[in-house]
């Protein structure tokens, strides 16, 4: 049953909103404008508010879903956070478009809150005090990312999320490696830029 959970997991992850939102309303493909990725913070920037808040809205709940209905069903907390990690990866590489997705930061975000409340609220006060002083949304969502594990173990959750929870942090940093790159050529481009 666990081993069908996790792989639904996975599978829930893939669904590509992003790409199906903006494949549907114009017949482009998100992957080739503004960064390439399918996620909100792309489409903001290609498509306005009215497509991204949609596309958010989803992909927060890919990862909150696998999360939270782990700990209700079957009270497994590392199930939780390996089922999450599934979403993201499922989010950053769905197979039903090549493997080509999006950098996992709402999918991620929903995971962790599906983990825990509390230390979700604060990573996200990370990711909203960055964007507010620097514009970065990578910045923020990097930072955000990364602080979940440490504040989750803060917050006295299991041990045994940290590590899953710190590689689900991993993957949306290898995800961004490009706007780290960006960030320190002073390229990266702040929220609210479009795209072309």
């Amino acid at each position: 049953m666990k081993v069908i959970f996790v792989a639904a997991a996975y599978l829930l992850g893939s669904i590509p909103t992003g790409y199906l939102l903006v494949r549907s309303a114009d017949r482009r493909d998100i992957r080739g404008l503004g960064s390439g990725s399918t996620g909100a913070t792309n489409v903001l920037r290609v498509k306005g508010w009215k497509f991204a808040l949609p596309v958010m809205a989803v992909d927060v709940l890919k990862g909150f879903l696998p999360a939270f209905l782990a700990i209700r069903i079957f009270g497994d907390y590392r199930l939780a956070a390996v089922s999450g990690f599934l979403a993201v990866l499922g989010h950053c590489f769905p197979f039903a478009i090549g493997f080509r997705g999006g950098k996992g930061v709402a999918t991620s975000m929903g995971a962790f809150a599906g983990l825990s409340i509390p230390p979700f609220a604060a990573s996200l006060g990370v990711f909203a005090l960055v964007v507010a002083a620097t514009r970065f949304v990578s910045l923020g969502s990097i930072l955000a990312a990364v602080s979940f594990p440490f504040l989750f173990l803060l917050f006295r959750g299991p041990r045994q999320v940290f590590i899953w929870a710190l590689t689900i942090a991993a993957l949306v940093i290898l995800k961004h490696r490009e706007n780290l790159g960006r960030l320190l050529r002073g390229r990266e481009r702040k929220l609210g830029e479009k795209a072309t």
